[in-house]
């Protein structure tokens, strides 16, 4: 394929270079053991997967929550402390707001709804860096475009870098920098 699926391992701390070096952050990923990988992802990226990769058997609340439960360092950056308020405010600035969807279960949603949900699971705490692997893919044009307003909105008031991922290249013009995956490999084929 492309590469995406390594980049974004690399940059995750999920994958270890073979050489070279991984700095996010400030943080040297490559001079990290693995569990220090795992808290440093723990507490500065929030992940947005293709698939959602929501906990079947949660609820829509206990999905959010996951990163203050896993991380003391992302619960200490929620405004007030009150992990829940906090969990609440996203869904609702993400369109899910009704009190009512919060102990759902997350297989009862929809696509677009399990968008949202993963979305604001990945901001709860104010990540560092918003790592988003084809969010869009399964929403029509309408619901693509309001799921990237408000995302997009929800970052820039938290600060987050987004490293957004897409086949879609279309939505580049919504971003301030695009690098195509093509343009990074060029250099090591021309030493090749």
């Amino acid at each position: 394929g492309s590469g995406k699926s390594t980049l974004l391992g690399l940059l995750g701390g999920v994958l270890t270079p073979r050489a070279g070096s991984i700095t996010l952050a400030g943080t040297d990923l490559t001079a990290l053991g693995a569990g220090a990988r795992d808290r440093f992802r723990g507490d500065h990226l929030g992940f947005i997967f293709q698939m959602f990769n929501l906990i079947p058997y949660l609820g829509v609340l206990e999905n959010v929550t996951l990163p203050a439960r896993f991380s003391a360092a992302r619960a200490a950056r929620i405004p007030g402390g009150d992990v829940v308020a906090e969990a609440r405010r996203l869904l609702a600035a993400l369109g899910l707001g009704e009190r009512d969807i919060e102990s759902r279960p997350v297989t009862e949603l929809s696509m677009g709804q399990q968008q949202r949900v993963a979305a604001a699971r990945a901001l709860l705490g104010r990540p560092t860096i918003l790592i988003a692997d084809e969010p869009t893919s399964a929403l029509d044009t309408d619901a693509r475009g309001d799921f990237l307003e408000l995302l997009m909105r929800e970052c820039r008031a938290q600060s987050a870098s987004l490293l957004f991922v897409s086949h879609d290249v279309a939505l580049g013009s919504l971003f301030d920098r695009v690098v195509s995956l093509a343009d990074l490999r060029r250099p090591t084929e021309a030493a090749a």
